[in-house]
């Protein structure tokens, strides 16, 4: 989330956003700020450095990212309010990682020069794979789809895991 210096924006009642109480970097594009407000982390960005007791608000442009945006500021405010923040924007489920993480280890097998069967023989046990019917098999299909996943992860697709369910990609 972006946050810029506010000069009169925010009322006296509202609690005041203190940059300078997380971890704090600066990087060419502004100044990185990671608040720890009850068990979560904030993530805020800033083209100032940040200043003890100034005011702050936030930026939200309307661009392809305003619903990403706007989600992480107001779960900002709640917690700065002392309200739970609500879920994270996006979480993967434990099947999504799983399966993410099975792609992975058939793409390392398969850069290695691994066969499908040796693959699956890996991820699913050597009981689990048939002497016959290999080339009609479901975890030879599942193999190869699972090769392909990791394949096209290594090609840049690891970025969609960033923004899930968007339409227009």
């Amino acid at each position: 989330m972006t946050v810029a210096l506010a000069a009169g924006l925010v009322s006296a009642s509202q609690p005041l956003l203190d940059l300078t109480a997380g971890e704090v970097r600066r990087a060419v594009d502004g100044w990185h700020a990671v608040l720890r407000i009850g068990a979560v982390d904030h993530r805020v960005w800033s083209k100032d450095p940040p200043v003890l007791g100034a005011l702050y608000a936030a930026e939200l442009p309307f661009d392809g990212e305003f619903d990403t945006r706007a989600y992480a500021a107001r779960r900002l405010w709640r917690a700065m309010n002392g309200r739970a923040p609500g879920p994270a924007f996006h979480t993967l489920s434990k099947q999504r990682r799983e399966r993410l993480s099975a792609a992975i280890r058939a793409l390392d097998a398969h850069r290695a020069g691994g066969s499908y069967r040796v693959i699956a023989e890996g991820l699913f046990g050597k009981k689990r794979i048939p002497d016959r019917a290999w080339k009609t098999h479901d975890l030879r299909n599942r193999t190869i789809r699972l090769v392909q996943g990791g394949l096209a992860l290594m090609r840049g697709g690891y970025r969609k895991l960033l923004r899930p369910g968007r339409k227009d990609e």
